[in-house]
């Protein structure tokens, strides 16, 4: 093959993951007025003794002088050639490299407002085209014949990695509602990440998905008891309903025996618990009736009302007498103190004479 002249220059990219191809020259040259084709979702780059030159877009050309200006420049063509030339051609592909997966390899601590600092794991999807050759050529590529997708997933991986516990750490969103803003920290990754790869590697990451984030296995039983305390509501009400559900079960198993027994009965009793526990809990005493007040008719005047202690202190001084008349809400009328069932007792009937103490 060395000595030939190459009149095509293209590249039929039958790859997924390739990102960069390098055109086997083989050390031929160049012919004057070769073709080059750069099919859609291709840029075809041209280098010369390390340095970029000319950079072509999708479509057919014929290399010459006009085409190739910054080429021309390099290698002093001040008037033009029509000889064959030396040069190397990449091609970078600028379509879109689907089907790359990213995960955290280690747990990322981030703060959740009611479990505290909790370890989540997280994978997902994303795309990469190459946006600029020339950055891209210069700190990636080099000298190799072809540069894949994989020899900068490592990378790309750690960045995104990154970029994920940054961005969790600072959005400040519970648990809880993680999954239902996968979208907006997956658009927030993606930036953080963009912001780092695009002028230093020549790379863009167009799409990047958050597919999963995980817990542990503790916090996602926390998570299922409270789902399932919410969805209960009444636990006592909860626990009752599965007894009752449970002891015709534990009745119908002939099996059972006197442990059967036992268990109905310990059920029952779980039961019955509560409602023992309301009929023999004490009742709080209602309080006391407010003392009666008293209306003493004195001198034809009413007076009062009087306490019950200031009525017993006047029947004890004569004030008021078996005749006085008193009277009370709930009384028809007024009536004499004797014939008042609450004041009669108060009226000591006067003693007998003693007995001669002589006879």
């Amino acid at each position: 093959m060395r000595g030939e002249l190459i009149d095509i220059i293209e590249w039929v990219d039958d790859s997924r993951h390739t990102i960069v191809w390098r055109f086997p020259r083989y050390q031929n040259q160049i012919k004057y007025g070769a073709q080059l084709i750069v099919r859609p979702g291709q840029l075809a780059v041209f280098v010369r003794q390390g340095e970029v030159a000319d950079v072509f877009g999708p479509g057919q050309y014929r290399l010459e002088t006009r085409n190739l200006p910054l080429l021309s420049t390099l290698a002093g063509w001040k008037y033009g050639f029509d000889s064959p030339f030396m040069a190397e051609v990449y091609f970078a592909s600028t379509r879109q490299i689907t089907d790359l997966k990213w995960g955290t390899p280690n747990p990322v601590v981030t703060r959740d407002p009611d479990f505290g600092s909790v370890r989540v794991r997280a994978f997902g999807t994303y795309t990469l085209k190459a946006t600029n050759p020339e950055v891209l050529l210069k700190e990636l590529v080099g000298t190799d014949s072809a540069f894949e997708a994989d020899e900068i997933s490592e990378l790309l991986r750690s960045i995104i990695n990154s970029a994920f516990g940054d961005v969790t750490a600072k959005s400040e969103i519970g648990l809880l509602d993680l999954a239902s803003n996968y979208h907006l920290l997956s658009e927030q990754v993606r930036r953080v990440v963009l912001d780092q790869i695009d002028d230093e590697y020549g790379l863009e990451v167009p799409q990047l998905y958050i597919v999963n984030i995980s817990v542990p296995a503790e916090v996602e039983q926390a998570l299922d008891t409270r789902s399932s305390m919410s969805v209960i509501g009444d636990m006592a009400q909860f626990q009752s309903y599965q007894l009752g559900q449970a002891m015709p079960e534990a009745a119908a198993n002939p099996a059972g025996g006197i442990a059967g027994a036992g268990v109905g009965l310990g059920m029952g009793m779980a039961m019955a618990g509560p409602m023992l526990r309301g009929a023999g809990s004490p009742q709080t005493p209602p309080p006391p009736p407010a003392p009666a007040a008293r209306h003493l008719a004195e001198n034809g005047q009413s007076s009062g009302p009087y306490t019950s202690e200031q009525i017993t202190q006047a029947i004890a001084t004569g004030r008021i007498r078996p005749d006085s008349l008193v009277w009370t809400a709930g009384m028809a009328g007024w009536t004499a103190a004797a014939q008042t069932p609450q004041l009669a007792g108060l009226f000591a009937a006067s003693p007998p004479t003693p007995p001669d103490a002589t006879r």
